[in-house]
């Protein structure tokens, strides 16, 4: 058995075992943890065993599943594919960690919800290591009914809709790639005489196909990833799924989920239809930008903390489509190391925003006002991953924002003029949610009304005034946090061992879209 296979099934292994202990609360608890810090281990050894020098899909495996279709079972992964399996490795047990002691919804059980969420990571590991195109998009609409449960189940008040949306959005852009991959398979069929859905065997076939068969197989790929990215106009599914999702279940959906799209733009997009790509880059382009400001405004209008999140990242998916169609290698690396650094930086966001709304039993920003003077670690956990969130030279996103603004600027010096704009706006819309929910005096509902949470005790020496002082970070707390700050700082000092992994995918990409690194060329990188 492969790593690979076994990074895929050891979670559903583990989804099984926690379901059947769903009716011993502790033990389901801890079972799931164990198998998820025993498939971090298994993604560790995969990252030794990854060669950057080696063949562009490593770790690869076949089983056979349809052989009348050439559909298999495939597995292998570039170096891409190999740290989004890593992230989701390290993000899973922190989400577990932090949904320890969750209150859930009436009936729900933490077996019932930590099986799901093994489920959803064994989904989405499959998705980032399939190499089959009909696999892929098998996986692509099935890793959607875990979190449709995990949404519906466990949510907020309106999690019903939500749920729905965010599966009729995305089961319906993965029709849609359906329709591509039948083309890609049936033009295959035409040149060759036997048609495949193998991605290695596509790439060069659909790589001479004219044109206009390009343009509508690139049509077809880019809905999907677009709407699961996700890109303006579709994007509206976010925010309600950010907003009603249990913390921990939003983390995996901004910080993982949405990951799928930008992956499926540089494995399936670019390679399969090059020339499509590069012609229809201006679209592209566009919405990217457009989403980089409108992301940035309404996350500075937002009066909720869990859409002001969902909005942030939509900003910050917008530089990351705008790196992948810069067509230069220095954005596509940003752009690759920017999905790494935004699951790392927005996890810790949502999570830290988590243990504030667990306190103050609200999402409305108003409700908070000088929390530094009552919980110093939770407001400082808050301020690093802010900081991050905006880029701070230091922190990781940094060094991803930094390459793709650099190598766009090459290539496309107008959009990414307008994308810098982001820049300025993410410094103001952080610093604002900082200053208004951490400085200043003690003030908000939350903390001197009656919207308390669980985590919140009245100040006796207090009387009358009904103020709430807020327990600061405990143990947990701060062993789920600690991960996450050492690799916004170890990736923001040095990034070089994600970007050694991700470079030479990136060269591959570049080599098969046909496109001259224009910095490169004049000598110098």
């Amino acid at each position: 058995m492969t790593l690979l296979l076994a990074l895929v099934l050891l979670p559903i292994v583990g989804s099984v075992v926690v379901a059947l202990l769903r009716g011993n609360t502790g033990a389901a608890k801890w079972a799931a943890l164990g198998f998820s810090l025993a498939e971090l281990v298994i993604a560790v050894a995969a990252w030794f065993a990854y060669d950057p020098a080696g063949p562009r899909l490593q770790l690869t495996s076949s089983i056979p599943w349809i052989p009348s279709f050439d559909i298999n079972l495939s597995f292998g992964v570039d170096g891409i594919a190999l740290v989004m399996i890593v992230v989701i490795a390290v993000l899973t047990p922190l989400v577990l960690g932090y949904s320890w002691g969750e209150r859930l919804p009436e009936g729900r059980t933490h077996g019932g919800f930590f099986s799901l969420l093994l489920l959803e990571q064994a989904l989405t590991v499959a998705v980032f290591a399939a190499t089959d195109v009909f696999l892929f998009y098998v996986l692509f609409e099935i890793m959607l009914i875990p979190m449709y449960f995990l949404i519906g189940g466990y949510g907020g008040e309106n999690r019903t809709y939500a749920a729905v949306k965010f599966f009729l959005y995305s089961f319906l852009g993965g029709l849609i790639m359906l329709a591509s991959a039948i083309g890609a398979y049936s033009y295959s069929a035409q040149v060759t005489g036997e048609g495949t859905f193998d991605w290695a065997k596509l790439v060069p076939i659909l790589s001479d196909a004219p044109v206009n068969v390009q343009i509508w197989l690139f049509l077809g790929f880019f809905v999907a990833f677009a709407i699961k990215a996700p890109l303006i106009p579709f994007h509206t599914w976010l925010p309600d799924a950010a907003q009603q999702a249990p913390i921990g279940v939003a983390v995996i959906v901004v910080g993982v989920l949405d990951k799928v799209g930008t992956f499926g733009f540089l494995r399936y997009s670019l390679p399969l239809t090059p020339q499509a790509s590069q012609q229809l880059a201006p679209l592209v382009l566009v919405l990217a930008v457009i989403g980089v400001l409108y992301g940035s405004l309404q996350a500075f209008g937002q009066t909720d903390l869990k859409r002001f999140v969902a909005y942030v990242s939509i900003a910050h998916f917008g530089f990351i489509a705008m790196g992948i169609f810069a067509f230069t290698s220095q954005a596509q690396v940003g752009s690759a190391s920017y999905m790494v650094n935004h699951s790392v930086a927005t996890g810790m966001l949502i999570l830290v925003i988590g243990m504030v709304i667990a306190r103050g039993g609200s999402t409305c920003i108003a409700d908070y006002g000088g929390m530094a003077k009552v919980t110093p670690l939770l407001a400082g956990s808050l301020l690093i991953a802010g900081l991050s969130t905006l880029s701070l030279p230091g922190t990781n996103s940094f060094v991803s924002e930094f390459l793709v603004l650099v190598g766009s600027f090459a290539t496309r010096p107008v959009y990414a003029t307008l994308a810098t704009i982001g820049m300025v706006l993410a410094a103001v819309y952080v610093l604002r949610l900082y200053q208004r929910t951490m400085q200043g005096p003690v003030r908000g509902d939350a903390l001197l009304g009656t919207a308390g949470g669980p985590g919140a005790v009245t100040d006796p020496n207090r009387e009358g005034a009904h103020r709430l002082r807020f327990a600061d970070l405990g143990a947990r707390e701060v062993a789920v946090l600690a991960p996450l700050i050492v690799l916004i700082v170890g990736l923001g000092v040095y990034p070089k061992p994600v970007l050694d992994v991700i470079n030479p995918s990136v060269a591959a990409t570049m080599s098969e879209v046909g496109v001259t690194d224009p910095v490169t060329s004049q000598g110098g990188n």
